[in-house]
């Protein structure tokens, strides 16, 4: 009896003759695959520069105050207090770090903005973030702090004034504490 084997001389088990690859071929194999690395290697330099530009403009953009444009043509002005500022705590105004000066700056800014006329900003001793603004022609100051925005806190004091002004009829404060979002205070 004759035995059938499922194997055939000169084929793979996948039942498939196997092709010699003459050199020509496997250099033109060769010069295929060495393009593919190139092309991968060069999308993933592309890719990486892409992604640390990207990384480089957001850094920019966060660690630039208030998101401004670092274009060296735009010059961005600090506001430096033109009254008169007395640090209670030292007894001068030459100890303000550049924040205090900056915001005492454009709240003087911001009054005159208004029609009020800042004549005196005072840092009173033991008092966190606090400046009291004496506006001329009134005999009490506003009390602000450093944690709103000036222009806020302006606005909050107008708003104030024109209340005891107009609906109290009370023409004089000892002072009105605006330091606090959406509450003013006067005495």
């Amino acid at each position: 009896m004759k035995h059938n084997s499922s194997i055939q001389s000169g084929r793979t088990i996948a039942e498939r003759r196997e092709k010699l690859e003459t050199a020509s071929e496997r250099a033109e194999t060769h010069k295929r695959n060495r393009t593919k690395q190139i092309l991968r290697v060069t999308f993933t330099v592309v890719g990486f520069v892409a992604a640390a530009l990207g990384i480089v403009r957001l850094a920019i953009l966060f660690f630039t105050p208030d998101g401004a444009n670092p274009d060296p043509d735009v010059v961005t002005v600090t506001p430096k207090p033109t009254i008169e500022v007395i640090d209670e705590a030292t007894g001068n105004s030459g100890s303000l770090t550049t924040k205090m000066k900056e915001y005492i700056g454009q709240a003087e800014i911001d009054f005159r903005d208004l029609g009020f006329n800042p004549v005196k900003a005072v840092i009173p001793q033991g008092a966190v973030r606090e400046v009291d603004f004496y506006l001329e022609g009134y005999n009490g100051y506003i009390k602000m702090t450093t944690d709103r925005g000036t222009a806020i806190s302006v606005e909050d004091a107008d708003r104030m004034i024109h209340y005891l002004k107009v609906l109290a009829k009370i023409n004089e404060f000892t002072y009105i504490d605006v330091r606090i979002e959406g509450k003013a205070y006067w005495k």
